[in-house]
């Protein structure tokens, strides 16, 4: 059965879930919506790239985590940018998270803005748990 879910651990918008979990045979899969830099009181963290992604894969630690998952379980990024010359802020963040050894699939996006002018990047995460 596909369950719906959100952490109390991650600012929850209301009319979203953070994460759905879809169940497949012997595991899971995990499609999480979406995470912005905001702290667990809704407040932004960061006025850079760097600080905001910092706070943006927290966010997906914690989800996943309250799925009994971990970050080594990510099979795909994909992140909203509004300045692409910032990647490299991005991905020295990703670096410290992810596992590099098995990196996840990842799509890099430039957008022309996201739900506010002080957001730089938002993130979508996909995960594979064995059960």
């Amino acid at each position: 059965m596909i369950k719906f879910k959100n952490s109390e651990k991650v600012f929850h918008i209301k009319g979203l879930s953070q994460v759905v979990e879809i169940p497949l045979e012997n595991q899971k899969m995990l499609v999480l919506s979406g995470q912005i830099p905001l702290n667990q009181k809704g407040e932004l963290v960061g006025n850079d790239v760097k600080t905001q992604t910092v706070q943006i894969f927290e966010n997906v630690k914690a989800i996943l985590e309250s799925c009994g998952a971990s970050m080594n379980d990510i099979i795909k990024l994909g992140i909203f940018i509004t300045d692409i010359t910032q990647t490299a802020s991005y991905r020295e963040v990703r670096d410290q998270y992810v596992n590099l050894e098995t990196p996840p699939t990842s799509t890099l996006l430039e957008v022309k803005g996201l739900f506010r002018a002080d957001v730089f990047i938002e993130i979508e995460v996909a995960a594979i748990v064995i059960n």
